[in-house]
């Protein structure tokens, strides 16, 4: 099994430094570069790229990939058939290679599309919806540390190869084996920056609460992915109270602003930074407490609601319309409109660095209740 590579080196962390003096291309460089740069254009050429280069994967590479699996080449994990497509192991270890994983990172790749699987959207043709939503995985356990996923500092941004190629793979997956391309079946109107790739480890180590998977019933030696089909991620930053329920209210005017109800009621992952998870723990507050309570505050007036032409809901999709259109229905929530149906529809994770106030909130798709898609990396993984 491929072992993590030191990024630490001086050669890689020097700006003035020739990131190619002594490279794997310095016995034969223009033969080398030729060769990849060849092989990288054939790629975008045939359309199997997301925009930026990938890695070309030929058999022995491939072998690498399979061999930190026990499933078959041919297992079908995941199956479109609106679009009469698969995707198999082999399929998801070619995007894999291709997105620049190492071969150490694919149990974690099939876990994420296993964790979308049974989260049940990806099946329904919402990777090509005009929304543009995207995978957003959460990866817990031993696994982070092992493979060297980002938990601390910058977790959405640039800088660590587990985060980007791991999330990257499942793009790949659905450019490759799907033909979710934009301008043909993927029809998002302006998508998101997740739709590259959105993929960050929990940081339990600064958290004051049981890890997000021993939550949801698996041990704390076991590695799991939870998959989450998002929206979009909308950053908070607040830094001017010690108070946890005036913090919490501001977090739930964040969760229920009106531009996240498309449907009847939302749902999100609230994704604390370690000094607001906290302050909260200090206080006493569970991830139950803060559920509830940001379920209660997470409120719209009908009023503020009826002037963004939100104060009713569709009787046949349930999404929220004006008073006057004709597929109009009252909702009868009385005048104060929960923004959540429950509290099991905000999950609460931990991740980012212990130096300020500042949390996220990934708005997810639909109306969710108690059990999200948490699902075990294979133990091959470690």
């Amino acid at each position: 099994m491929s072992t993590v590579r030191d990024d630490t080196s001086p050669a890689r962390r020097d700006p003035a430094g020739d990131p190619l003096a002594g490279g794997p291309f310095a016995d034969d460089a223009p033969d080398a570069a030729a060769r990849a740069r060849r092989a990288i254009e054939h790629c975008y050429a045939q359309g199997w790229t997301d925009g930026l280069p990938v890695v070309p994967c030929d058999e022995e590479l491939l072998g690498e990939f399979l061999a930190t699996t026990d499933r078959p080449a041919d297992e079908v994990i995941l199956g479109m058939a609106h679009l009469n497509r698969a995707c198999t192991v082999r399929l998801a270890a070619i995007n894999a290679a291709m997105a620049g994983c190492e071969p150490a990172y694919f149990p974690v790749v099939l876990a994420a599309l296993d964790s979308l699987v049974a989260e049940g959207y990806v099946t329904r043709a919402i990777w090509q919806s005009t929304t543009g939503t995207a995978p957003c995985l959460l990866v817990n356990g031993p696994v982070r540390a092992r493979i060297g996923l980002n938990s601390r500092g910058n977790v959405f941004g640039s800088g660590f190869r587990a985060n980007a190629t791991i999330g990257r793979a499942i793009r790949l997956v659905g450019i490759n084996a799907f033909g979710i391309r934009p301008h043909e079946l993927d029809q998002a109107t302006q998508g998101t920056p997740a739709k590259y790739t959105c993929a960050i480890a929990e940081n339990e180590e600064d958290s004051p609460w049981p890890p997000f998977h021993v939550e949801h019933g698996f041990a704390p030696t076991d590695s799991t992915v939870t998959a989450f089909t998002s929206r979009s991620v909308l950053h908070v930053e607040a830094r001017h109270t010690t108070e946890p329920e005036q913090l919490l209210r501001d977090l739930a005017d964040s969760v229920a602003r009106t531009g996240a109800l498309i449907h009847a009621t939302t749902s999100a992952c609230l994704v604390l930074s370690p000094e607001h998870a906290q302050l909260l723990g200090r206080a006493g507050w569970s991830r139950t407490d803060i559920r509830e309570f940001v379920h209660e505050e997470a409120v719209n007036s009908r009023s503020d609601l009826r002037r963004v032409g939100k104060s009713s809901v569709s009787r046949e999709t349930r999404w929220r319309l004006p008073d006057d259109h004709p597929d109009a229905v009252a909702d009868d929530a009385g005048d104060l409109i929960g923004a959540l149906a429950v509290p099991e529809s905000l999950q609460i994770v931990v991740a980012g660095a212990p130096n300020a106030g500042v949390s996220a909130i990934i708005e997810t798709f639909g109306p969710r209740g108690p059990t999200p898609a948490v699902t075990r990396v294979e133990a091959t993984a470690g």
